[in-house]
């Protein structure tokens, strides 16, 4: 796997490096934008990690660039930045996830290995989405399964978007009602599980594989069969 780093600190380099080669992925690094940029659009790289505060051009920039180019690599975004309003900026960007410096080896190594797994997963084209035989059609705000259409609601709609988007990821209740209702996870309140529960009965109840998954005390993930 090729991975190409846009980070500007050389401590953060250093450790991404060495620890990205001792786990057998290739590595390139840029520490700026304009370079990171440059690499990205010449290079064939599984997943781009970039800081947002950069030189030359910064990530959401970077990012951007990215996407109006037609680039659909998993970007990982990683920075000191921590509010819903800076993720929220992030992901306008383009980028697939956020990860909020300073972080451990490990949690990066587990982002990693679930965007490159969404992307080989994850047919996404003209803005549709389809895992198995459930397919989203962004523009359209439509979805249907087995060629049964399927009515959502707003709120539905964006749920579902959001767990098709991390096929296979454990998604727990605190990143969804953030991601999905900008809201700080009361645990008294259980409208994740009540949403969940309205979309198993739309997308998995009379269809014999069920999409949507429960990994107990974890929380909630779609995947394929």
């Amino acid at each position: 796997m090729k991975i190409l780093v846009v980070e500007d600190e050389p401590q953060v380099v250093e450790f991404l490096k060495k620890g990205l080669l001792e786990k057998g992925y290739e590595t390139e690094i840029a520490y700026d934008g304009q370079m990171g940029e440059r690499l990205a659009l010449k290079g064939d790289f599984d997943i781009i990690i970039l800081d947002v505060i950069l030189p030359i051009i910064n990530g959401y920039d970077l990012c951007k660039r990215f996407r109006e180019k037609g680039l659909q690599v998993p970007v990982l975004m990683l920075t000191a930045l921590g509010t819903t309003e800076d993720k929220v900026s992030g992901f306008d960007a383009g980028a697939d996830d956020y990860l909020v410096k300073p972080f451990e080896f490990e949690e990066l190594l587990a982002r990693i290995k679930a965007l490159t797994r969404r992307s080989s997963g994850l047919i996404q084209t003209s803005k549709v989405i389809k895992i198995a035989d459930l397919i989203l059609d962004l523009n359209k705000k439509s979805a249907n399964r087995k060629d049964k259409s399927i009515e959502l609601t707003g709120k539905e709609f964006e749920l579902l978007e959001f767990l098709m988007k991390n096929i296979g990821r454990v998604l727990s209740r605190a990143e969804i009602a953030e991601k999905v209702w900008d809201i700080t996870f009361d645990t008294g309140t259980n409208v994740v599980d009540v949403y969940i529960s309205i979309l198993r009965k739309k997308i998995d109840r009379d269809f014999e594989q069920k999409l949507i998954h429960t990994r107990v005390g974890l929380g909630y993930y779609i995947d394929e069969p």
